[in-house]
């Protein structure tokens, strides 16, 4: 189906619906009532009135109180609770029954500032909520997220590995679709730089049906942003500080009224660390050991802002979502590399490489809403249109020091420049559609076009002795321009009833892929339609206990970066490039549940599947003693498994949470080479102890496993660590302070090995991971 028939397709389908809009305001009896102040007697104007059916959180009909402090509502009869609102007052709640006209004559609101009794009401928020869909994270709950961002929350959620280099692996899979409120955006390419301060909650969907993009190997990650619920003006605000001067500090706010909600949220951000990373690379051919050693540092000072409104009328909401970020980075990699014959130990070449990098990054994200509701809360129509762009300027000074390890100014014998202007665009349009077809079953129909830009321009110089000045190289500078637009299509059928539910969908594709290669001129250009079926089932045995049962067929095309060809060569012995022949994975989902949910504990049990057809795997390649990094599609991969997932409270002050992930994972590359054929198993686990203490004090003792993993070539190495947190609440639990130490025992690092029959290799990398932060949060 071509672009513009979609299009044309969603002009029509939101003409339809925005002329069939409608204004309800429910008719039926009418409820009375005057509104005054406990401690003075004298009546409140302005006062917001709602009603509300019992478990839902949009009003049923709503007004003001008049300058006599008056107020009158109406509604159809029924079970409700009358709610009412006024900045300085208490929120006051009251169980009605509408089944006449109604005059509650006086009700009284308390002060703020009037001396009360002091109520507790304890709650348990479980940090991790399992369901039929997934996991839904509440970042709040973990003390180890306080000054982190969303890769910290991540590193403590059940099934998700978190790499040296920020990649998110699900079950052993590489491949996510990263969502920002439920939409694709080009913010998502550096999650590093999203606080935790800034999420509400995080939804993990590893098997999502065909209303989600069929994009990604491992499933969904929606990042759902603060943006305020309650009605009135609440707000909080978070300052942390730790070791090496680190920082990060934010406040969120909203007021929110029945007609419209308006929120706000800043966060500041200065982290800093060092590192170092060892590779031993021995090449069978040359009989040649490469042994090289890197220490870096690096600070990144970054500013977050997200904004936005709802604007209520009748049935139908406005809303606009927007959000911000730029940050500077700043880095000094220094390279050590000796090379040495096996059998003499003579040294053969060592160099130095000081590469001083500065890299500017700006993003802005934002989102026009509309929502229509119906009388009939399974009823609705959304439309959304979106926009996001970023842009990240880098410079490269490479110092090189040939024929030394002694980096002094005395031996630098060579230059080179590097400027990198990269641009990413995303545009979105989607119109979703649910409606019930009976008391027992709905429809669910939607369009989405996803229109993406990546521009890469990528100039590399080097220093010419001859005329004392930079000139370009033309073999490693290019500009990479990559155009995609994914138009899509689905209908989802859904059935409930009191012990079985199922819900089955069919979502088609249709991918245009343009490429550019400016400076040889090449251009390549894929196109291709591709349907995924879907299926979740859901079998209650009793309340307490359900089965459930998914598959979904999805796709992994490869990103733009991994099909851009020309290479970095930061180590002219062991470059990193692209693959322009790559081609999209096809994946085969299914898993087989059960649900467990008690009064004070849940336990999920997950089997699970996956088969991959082209699976796009990293692979090195030696050629004239130079290693190259590059993508590949493989013949297939599949991997296979159980997880565990349970929460429970022990005792009223002592919670646990953990996770067991078991799974083995099966790679054939035969068609890059024999050596590319591997297996093995590889388990995870993660646990989290929670207390509440006297005093005010709470306690948690967070730890995470993660066994070695087998790649295309070799293994990555396990690895552990443990972090604890104490926190201290003050003012009716408005205010806390608390302090972390991660990694106490300083065992975090990431390492690995690969044996071909060409070379082996092996790597240690470590950051600086034990840090203590102390952080001040405060609600309002």
């Amino acid at each position: 189906m071509k672009p513009t028939v979609l299009f044309s397709i969603a002009v029509v389908l939101t003409g339809v619906f925005f002329a069939n809009l409608g204004f309800s305001q429910g008719e039926g009896y009418s409820l009375r009532g005057k509104l005054t102040a406990e401690d003075s007697g004298d009546p409140l104007p302005f006062v917001q009135v709602a009603l509300f059916k019992p478990g839902e959180s949009r009003p049923v009909s709503f007004s003001d109180s008049d300058d006599n402090g008056n107020f009158s509502i109406s509604a159809p009869g029924g079970e409700y609770l009358l709610r009412f609102f006024l900045i300085g007052y208490d929120e006051k709640e009251l169980e009605i029954n509408l089944n006449g006209n109604k005059n509650l004559e006086t009700v009284t609101l308390i002060s703020e500032n009037q001396d009360l009794e002091e109520v507790v009401v304890q709650s348990s928020k479980f940090p991790i909520r399992s369901d039929a869909e997934g996991l839904t994270i509440n970042p709040s709950q973990n003390l180890s997220n306080l000054g982190g961002t969303l890769l910290d929350i991540l590193r403590n959620t059940p099934s998700v590995s978190v790499s040296e280099d920020g990649a998110i692996t699900l079950r052993g899979s590489s491949g996510t679709n990263v969502l920002i409120n439920g939409r694709n955006s080009s913010l998502t390419q550096n999650l590093d730089q999203i606080p935790a301060s800034a999420i509400e909650q995080i939804k993990i969907i590893n098997n999502p049906n065909a209303r989600y993009d069929a994009e990604a190997e491992a499933g969904v990650i929606d990042i759902v942003l603060k943006k305020g619920e309650n009605l009135g003006t609440h707000g909080n605000a978070e300052l942390t500080y730790g070791t090496r001067g680190r920082a990060n500090t934010g406040i969120n706010i909203n007021h929110r009224t029945l007609r419209y909600n308006v929120f706000a949220g800043y966060n500041f951000r200065r982290w800093r660390s060092i590192g170092e990373r060892r590779t031993e690379r021995e090449i069978f051919e040359d009989e040649e050991t490469l042994t090289q050693n890197t220490n870096s540092t690096d600070e990144n000072i970054g500013h977050n802002l997200n904004f936005g409104a709802d604007y209520y009328f009748g049935d139908n909401i406005i809303s606009y979502e927007g959000f911000f970020q730029t940050s500077d980075d700043s880095q000094v990699n220094t390279l050590f590399s000796e090379l040495r014959q096996n059998e003499t130990n003579d040294l053969v070449l060592d160099y130095v490489r000081r590469n001083r990098e500065t890299e500017a990054d700006d993003g802005f994200d934002n989102a026009l809403i509309y929502e229509r509701t119906f009388d009939n809360k399974d009823k609705s129509f959304k439309v959304v249109a979106s926009n996001s762009y970023r842009n990240q300027y880098k410079i490269q000074n490479i110092d090189i020091y040939r024929n030394t390890l002694d980096p002094t100014p005395e031996n630098l014998n060579g230059m080179e420049r590097a400027f990198t202007d990269e641009k990413r665009y995303v545009s979105i349009i989607q119109a979703d559609y649910i409606s019930p077809l009976s008391s027992d079953a709905k429809i669910e129909a939607g369009i989405k076009s996803n229109i993406r830009k990546f521009d890469n321009d990528y100039i590399y110089t080097r220093f010419q002795e001859n005329i004392q000045d930079f000139v370009v190289d033309p073999n490693v500078s290019n500009r990479f321009i990559y155009k995609d637009q994914i138009h899509a299509a689905y209908m989802i059928y859904s059935n409930s009833t009191p012990k079985f539910d199922y819900t089955v969908g069919l979502r088609g594709e249709y991918t245009f892929v343009d490429t550019f290669l400016e400076n040889t001129g090449e251009a390549n250009q894929q196109e291709y339609v591709n349907l995924f079926p879907s299926l979740q089932t859901l079998y209650k045995i009793d309340e307490e206990n359900s089965l459930k049962l998914s598959y979904s067929r999805r796709i992994d095309r490869p990103t733009a970066w991994r099909l851009n060809p020309f290479p970095d060569i930061t180590d002219s012995l062991s470059v990193r490039r692209g693959n322009s022949n790559l081609q999209p994975e096809l994946i085969h989902s299914l898993e087989f549940g059960h649900l467990a949910n008690f009064e004070n504990s849940s336990l999920t049990t997950n089997l699970f599947y996956r088969h991959v057809d082209g699976q796009l795997d990293f692979v090195t390649l030696v050629e004239d003693g130079i290693s190259y990094s590059q993508p590949a599609n493989l013949n297939t991969s599949e991997s296979y498994g159980v997880e565990f997932i349970g929460i429970t409270d022990i005792t009223p002050w002592w919670n646990v949470n953990g996770s067991f992930t078991a799974f083995q994972i099966r790679v054939d590359g035969s068609n890059v080479g024999e050596e590319f054929v591997n297996q093995g198993f590889a388990w995870n686990t993660k646990l989290m102890n929670s207390f509440t203490l006297p005093m005010g004090f709470s306690f948690q003792l967070v730890g995470n496993y993660e066994s070695a993993e087998i790649e295309a070539q070799g293994r990555d190495l396990a690895q552990y660590y443990i972090d604890a947190n104490v926190q201290k609440s003050f003012w009716e639990n408005k205010g806390a302070l608390s302090l972390s130490i991660r990694d106490i025992f300083d065992t975090r690092r990431f390492a690995g090995n690969a044996l071909t029959n060409t070379f082996r290799q092996s790597f240690y990398a470590k950051r600086e991971t034990r840090i203590v932060m102390i952080s001040a949060k405060y609600r309002f």
